[in-house]
Formats: structure tokens, C-alpha cells, sequence
């Protein structure tokens, strides 16, 4: 939603600003990391404010170290902020994909960059036209997130925080 892409814009600037803060963590709510946007928003007349593709930018550019927490499912734009994210933290049941492909749209926030960057162009290529979820263990294999856990993810990702 606007008010989610305005509060990481917020807490990202809010972040980068202050020298107290030595990194960031970014989690979902009620275990799931985010599932992407609301396609039924896409052609909202009322659609104003803030883009998903600068926020990503603005998360990747960040001096500080970003680190996802993923619970539950990072799909679409969600996935696209993970991405974003320097480092990345999975609990083992966690799922992520791109399946906005899967009702003919692109991903549009330069997960179709992202993506094969950091998991090579092959398996990008299959993860992006088939729109398939992957678990956490394959993302893991292919270097898509930095460790999976079976406990908390937010205090694993905190920790890998505190030591990066």
C-alpha cells in the first residue's frame, strides 16, 4: 500500500540520518514479509505519491547495512524489497517468487535486475517467466538470501546486523 511504501521511504531517510543508527532491519508483520502490491490499486485514478522502484533504489544505495527478515512469503514487490537489501535472513519455511508474471505483468520495481545480479541469469530467468515460489532452502542454494533459520528471523537478522 501507499502508507507501507511511505513508512519505509520515512524510515530509511529517518535511519540514514542518524548517526546512532548502525543498520537496518526490515520485517513484515504477523509473519509474512510482504506479498507485494494490491494489482486492484494498479488502475486506482487516485494512485499519487510514492513508486515502489525509488524505495528499492533509496534501500540498496543506503550506507548502512539493510538486512530483510523473511517470514512467511516475499513475493512480487516484497521480493523486490529484499532485494533491495543488502543481506537477506529466511526462516526455513518462507517462500519467495515473482508471480505477478503469472496474470501477464513484469516485475516493475528492477527485480528483473536485481534478480539475475545476484543469482545468476539463468535461474532469474526461470524464477521470473514462470512465476514460481521457491523455498527457503532452494533461495539459500541459489545465493538469493544469506542464511535460513528455524527460530526467530527478526533476532537472526538482527544479529547478522550487529555483525556485518
Amino acid at each position: 500500500s501507499l502508507a507501507v511504501l511511505q513508512a519505509l521511504e520515512d524510515g530509511l531517510k529517518k535511519a540514514d540520518a542518524d548517526p546512532s543508527v548502525k543498520a537496518v532491519m526490515i520485517c513484515g508483520e504477523n509473519g509474512k514479509f510482504s506479498a507485494g502490491a494490491d494489482i486492484r490499486g494498479f488502475s486506482s485514478p487516485n494512485r499519487h505519491g510514492v513508486a515502489l522502484s525509488p524505495i528499492v533504489s533509496l534501500i540498496e544505495s543506503s550506507e548502512k547495512p539493510v538486512v530483510a527478515a523473511i517470514e512467511g512469503v516475499a513475493l512480487g514487490g516484497g521480493l523486490e524489497v529484499a532485494l533491495g537489501c543488502h543481506y537477506r535472513v529466511a526462516h526455513v519455511k518462507a517462500r519467495m517468487g515473482l508471480p505477478e508474471v503469472t496474470i501477464g505483468l513484469l516485475p516493475g520495481a528492477e527485480g528483473t535486475q536485481r534478480l539475475p545480479r545476484l543469482i545468476g541469469v539463468p535461474a532469474a530467468l526461470d524464477m521470473i517467466t514462470t512465476g514460481k515460489h521457491i523455498p527457503a532452502t532452494e533461495a539459500l542454494k541459489l545465493g538469493l538470501v544469506d542464511e535460513i533459520v528455524e527460530e526467530n528471523t527478526i533476532e537472526a537478522a538482527i544479529r547478522l546486523a550487529n555483525k556485518v
